[in-house]
């Protein structure tokens, strides 16, 4: 059986102005955050249709065995999705309640899937930290796995309760489609984990808001279909309020 996960993070947020590390702050999402999720949502629903036919013609079947996915005779009954999870800020809440309406579904609220917290740096904007702490700044954005922001996580912190929790969704639905809304800094540390890639890389993936990744599950081991898909240049991109680098 293949799991499929789609894992998105949340649309734009309010309040205009210069790029801030927001972290843990509860900030809502922004009318064009909604336009920017309604879109990622359409575009998983036509994903899902058309996957179980990829999955059977994919050479992927032939390097995990036969049952590694179904057929492709009537893709439409098997595009559902079979739970959402999202962070319990409200701006991934808000972002995966559009998602799992479309299927009657409610999402489930995770806080191991919050946004690292950036202590000190919480609600600054890049130009505020570089000028009160140029020196830490720096060593975070050059490698941030030895450095952390003033104060708050540590990426090996927020690696192992965000592993936790995808382990846990994973186990639950093996063999389904699920929906995983977070945040740009859980994105791209769920992304590295499941690539093998050291975390002093996280910063070499982008996700703009409203991305969607898409992460087969096979027998034998992970594969990334989709990295930062639904480029949203034309709804809004990212000249809001940032949650981070």
């Amino acid at each position: 059986m293949v799991t499929t996960l789609y894992l998105v993070r949340h649309g734009a947020l309010e309040g205009g102005g210069q790029k801030r590390y927001n972290g843990s702050i509860d900030i809502p999402m922004s009318e064009r955050g909604v336009v920017q999720i309604k879109a990622a949502s359409s575009f998983i629903a036509d994903h899902m249709r058309s996957a179980d036919c990829a999955k059977y013609l994919s050479y992927l079947r032939d390097v995990h065995g036969s049952a590694g996915a179904g057929d492709c005779r009537d893709d439409r009954a098997h595009a559902k999705m079979q739970a959402v999870y999202c962070s319990d800020l409200t701006r991934a809440v808000t972002s995966a309640e559009i998602i799992a309406g479309s299927y009657g579904l409610t999402p489930v609220k995770i806080p191991g899937l919050r946004e690292q917290s950036f202590g000190a740096w919480e609600g600054m904007t890049f130009t505020e930290i570089k000028e009160r702490f140029p020196a830490e700044f720096e060593a975070w954005a050059r490698n941030p796995l030895r450095h952390s922001p003033v104060g708050g996580e540590t990426t090996e912190e927020v690696k192992e309760r965000v592993v936790q929790a995808l382990g846990t969704i994973l186990r639950d639905h093996e063999g389904g489609n699920i929906a995983v809304v977070a945040h740009g800094g859980v994105n791209r540390i769920i992304l590295c984990h499941i690539l093998g890639m050291p975390l002093e890389n996280i910063f070499r993936i982008e996700q703009d808001y409203a991305a969607v990744n898409v992460i087969e599950f096979w027998e034998k081991y992970p594969v990334v279909k989709l990295i930062n898909g639904m480029r949203n240049a034309a709804l809004g991109g990212n000249e809001e309020v940032s949650e981070g680098k």
